[in-house]
């Protein structure tokens, strides 16, 4: 399989390398079809049952009536620390195929957004790469097998879709002979157009170890006419795969053998990209109705027809288009341009669409201002196409245009510094050129840099490039490309799954918590864990980890940190024979609460009852703080706006931490207003309400969810009413009141378009308070004035400051003026038939502000033409130079900034200046006499020539 286009069909190897499966030639397809006209789109319409839209309702509707719950698409940030972005259909239901998770139903259908940029390069070169991808897929988590999937992908393919079962070809892993008699005898394909294929093809695993089967895959010829001699699957002039069937069967141990699994579970995969290609008779995915509408607006923009546009053209058109359905969908997901992550895959992606719109000649937005940013008119076409993909997309619509409108004008001003780079690399070619006698040329490290950084299309550098006669190294910077490829294919292109410890994952089931109701409850140990390895007994002075079978600790979740507390056992009513201080609860695959502590006194066994006591105190804090954030996200949408959004949360026992989405530093004043908002709604002393419902009604009725957080068919409401209404886990007060008081205690940036206010309320707001107001008592003792008047006083002592430190700058300048009258004695003349009075001296320890005003008064008093160079060393490890020159020493074409550069770096450091004048600095003080003596003796050679 391709590692780039979305693993949307598993293949014979690990996801990790790919298989042959998905392996088509780069070779575009070149059967003469009329490319989609404007007529053609405006048909295909959610009536059309060909529209990308009706494809995907006729999938879902299909597997719906056949007994799947139709689940909705998860977000593009998976809940799931082994992936960067959700790749794959089947990523939602990891922890059940780990049997991690219990099922909620016994079969499903969705229709999965997903990302793939790990071989983004090849967007518009090909028929079907893609970047953003819709995965249309059915599972069964132990209920049906084998023959019901084959047979329904059948019956899919050829009656609901109406495909010619003559234009079908299937493969099968080799030695699958179930498989086989499935599809030739039963649904009756015939032989010749079966291919068995290896295990590198046609069967499927995780990893090392872990679930793992055959596969089987659906193929469409586009060319039936060549008959079937020497038929490749992969020769994608001919085939396309559309639709994986995976049979998830065996379990592979450490050493490789395999066992059958207890549930035997169906994982597959079809394309709908690739399935509107086909069905709307177009040449490739992006000339479909899910994409070439975007292509049109682009192609709007930069005034040229796409019928009738040259290759690079359209390359460039389909760049944008792709592109742009990434980078919304990330965006509404909570995914902001950055340097790291997520975020700069985001950011990667609007790079290469500005560049691409750039090479179109696409200039400004459209709407008269050809300096504005063109991202976001594209992107309005995406926001109208996503009804039936996400519905969120177009409540955020007002946000996620800002963001681009953003990046992409901050790009710009990125492109041009690049610019400028570019014309320093191509003269300093040109001049290396020539003195070495070589054709010029540029590395490809330096085309990789500009490229990679600057964001320049290595065709516009090579076109540049030839216009001043040279070359670019295009091996060097494949080379550059291929080691970051290989970089993000090993970081970003894996779904790793595993059966755990044997028994270990199939005998521990979730936990059940208790923490909503009561803060201590008896619990039996279901496992206990040292260095994450199973034990039996653990004895004192241990850290150890204990899974229960119920619990009243709260999980770290939701942005919220996991309760501490203690677990006791005791026997009878005689004091604890052991004890535990629990200081995290995690959760994992699941629900399986994970406590880690370590044991106090005594020894703990798998099996024994303990009481489970949580600390009220710290769990009171929790409780506090995390309303108080609700209760904040509220206050921000109504001070700065309704399309801001959490990008992140931390609700800790001492403060609170929100991360949120906004271009610029909040204003004293809004600080000020969002304060008085939240101490106003806890005065108000409401009673919350908490509710269990299904998750469409929930945002139904306006609930909002939390960022990165994935919720089931059921979720809990908690309610303020009349301010917040959220999707929450985590624990809350009962009454606003609780909370006492909400201060802010800052407020930064902490990446491009994202802002983090932290804030402490109820007991962590007193003890704030208290170190406050000690300090102020200090301060009022030490400045002897009362607390109103301590800011007066201070400014008033700054003043203070400022004067006498002005003061003593003019009595070092004057003693340094001083000090200069008394070495302009030492002055000597350079030249023959024009002469030249050179001053080159030591000033011990004089600043560096002193040692400028002792040069100036130097070069006053001498006569034209004269030059001055002084040092000092003002302080320990630091060195100051200064060079002063007269007219007539710069117009003999000897500048002072060019000069003390390299003085400077013999101390150490470096500078420049003005030709008349300048400064430099450095770190060697120890050099500093020898690095005067060169600059008198350069000095003296550079002057007597020019003079003479």
């Amino acid at each position: 399989m391709s590692p780039f286009y979305p693993n949307i069909f598993h293949t014979g190897r690990s996801i990790s390398q790919g298989g042959r499966g998905m392996q088509f030639s780069a070779r575009s397809i070149r059967a003469s079809v009329q490319p989609v006209t404007e007529e053609l789109m405006e048909d295909k319409t959610q009536a059309n049952p060909v529209s990308g839209d009706s494809i995907r309702r006729r999938f879902l509707d299909f597997y719906a009536s056949r007994g799947h719950k139709v689940l909705p698409s998860s977000s593009l940030v998976p809940d799931d620390p082994t992936v960067l972005l959700t790749i794959a259909g089947m990523l939602q239901f990891k922890p059940v195929f780990l049997g991690k998770a219990p099922k909620q139903v016994a079969r499903a259908t969705t229709a999965q957004r997903c990302i793939r940029t790990n071989d983004v390069e090849n967007v518009g070169r090909t028929a079907r790469h893609h970047t953003f991808f819709e995965m249309l897929g059915n599972f069964s988590f132990g209920d049906y097998f084998k023959k019901e999937a084959i047979k329904w992908a059948w019956e899919l393919s050829t009656k609901e879709f109406g495909l010619q079962a003559d234009r079908l070809w299937v493969s099968i892993y080799e030695d699958d002979d179930e498989a086989f008699d499935i599809w030739h005898n039963e649904v009756g394909v015939p032989i010749e157009r079966i291919k068995r294929m290896g295990e590198e093809d046609n069967f499927w695993t995780s990893g090392i170890t872990g679930p793992c089967g055959p596969c089987s895959e659906l193929y469409y010829d586009f060319h039936p006419e060549r008959g079937y001699s020497d038929v490749d699957l992969g020769d994608d002039t001919r085939f396309i795969e559309f639709y994986n069937l995976v049979f998830m069967q065996y379990n592979k141990r450490d050493d490789g053998s395999l066992e059958p699994l207890k549930q035997k579970n169906i994982d597959t995969g079809l394309g709908l990209e690739r399935m509107a290609r086909i069905l709307q008779k177009v040449p490739n995915n992006y000339e479909t109705d899910l994409i070439y509408p975007i292509i049109e607006k682009a192609s709007e923009l930069a005034n040229v027809s796409y019928a009738l546009a040259d290759d690079q053209t359209k390359r460039n058109l389909k760049i944008i288009g792709d592109h742009l359905r990434a980078i919304v969908y990330l965006i509404s997901d909570g995914v902001l341009p950055s340097n790291i992550g997520r975020g700069y895959v985001v950011r990667r992606l609007i790079r290469r669409a500005v560049r691409s719109g750039r090479l179109l000649g696409i200039k400004g937005d459209g709407k008269s201002n050809l300096e504005g940013a063109f991202l976001p008119a594209i992107a309005e076409k995406v926001i109208e196409m996503s009804t039936y993909i996400d519905s969120d997309v177009k409540t955020r619509a007002s946000h996620i245009l800002e963001e681009l409108q953003r990046e992409e004008l901050r790009f710009v001003q990125t492109l041009e510094r690049g610019e400028k780079l570019l014309d320093q690399m191509l003269a300093d070619a040109l001049s290396s050129g020539h003195k070495n006698g070589i054709v010029p040329y540029l590395s490809g490290k330096d085309v990789f840099l500009l490229y990679d950084t600057y964001g320049f299309p290595v065709e516009i550098t090579a076109e540049v490039a030839e216009e001043h006669g040279v070359k670019i190294d295009t091996d060097g910077f494949d080379i550059e490309m291929e080691k970051q490829r290989r970089q993000s294919q090993a970081a970003h292109n894996v779904v790793k799954l595993a059966v755990e410890n044997g028994d270990f994952s199939e005998n521990v089931s979730d936990t059940e918590f208790l923490g909503y109701d009561m803060l201590s409850a008896r619990a039996v140990i279901e496992s206990l864990l040292v260095n994450g390895k199973p034990v039996i007994q653990v004895a004192e002075g241990s850290e150890v980890e204990v899974l229960l079978d119920k619990t009243p600790f709260y999980a770290e979740s939701g942005g919220q940190i996991g309760d501490h507390g203690f677990l006791y056992v005791t026997e009878g009513e005689s004091k604890p024979v052991a004890v535990v201080e629990i200081n995290d609860v995690q959760k994992s695959l699941g629900n399986v609460f994970v406590h880690k502590g370590i044991i106090k006194e005594g020894v703990l066994e798998v099996g024994r009852e303990v009481e489970a006591a949580v600390d009220p105190k710290l769990r009171q804090q929790a409780k506090v703080h995390h309303t108080a954030t609700h209760l904040l996200q509220s206050a921000l949408k109504k001070v700065i706006g309704h399309e801001t959004s959490q990008a992140g949360s931390l609700v800790a026992f001492d403060r609170l931490r929100f991360d949120f989405n906004f271009h610029r530093p909040l204003l004293d004043t809004e600080l000020e207003e969002i304060e008085r908002l939240i101490n106003g709604w806890i005065g108000d002393a409401t009673i919350l309400q908490t509710k269990v419902m299904p998750l469409n009604d929930a945002k139904k009725a306006g609930a909002i969810a939390m960022f990165g957080e994935k919720y089931g068919e059921q979720v809990r409401v908690v309610e303020v009413p009349g301010v917040s209404m959220e999707l929450c886990g985590g624990t809350h007060v009962s009454n606003t009141a609780e909370i006492r008081a909400f201060k802010i205690i800052s407020e930064q940036g902490i990446a491009s378009g994202i802002r983090r206010l932290e804030a402490v309320a109820g007991e962590a707001f007193i003890e704030y308070i208290n170190v406050r107001d000690a300090q102020v008592k200090r301060l009022c003792s030490t400045l002897k004035v009362k607390a109103e008047e301590v800011a007066s006083r201070v400014e008033n002592l700054l003043e203070e400051l400022r004067i006498a430190r002005n003061e003593v700058s003019a009595l070092r300048a004057k003693a340094a003026v001083y000090k200069a009258s008394i070495i302009a004695s030492k002055a000597f003349v350079v030249g023959t038939s024009k002469t030249i009075r050179v001053i080159v001296e030591c000033m011990d320890d004089v600043d560096a502000d002193s040692l400028k005003s002792a040069a100036e008064y130097l070069i006053d008093v001498l006569q034209d033409p004269a030059a001055v160079v002084l040092g000092s060393s003002p302080d320990k490890g630091k060195v100051s130079l200064v060079a002063a020159f007269t007219p007539g020493v710069v117009d003999m074409g000897v500048q002072a900034g060019k000069f003390i550069g390299p003085i400077a770096k013999l101390c150490g450091g470096g500078g420049g200046g003005r030709p008349n004048f300048a400064q430099a600095g450095g770190r060697k003080p120890e050099n500093l006499p020898s690095a005067l003596e060169k600059a008198k003796a350069d000095l003296t050679s550079i002057l007597t020539a020019k003079a003479s």
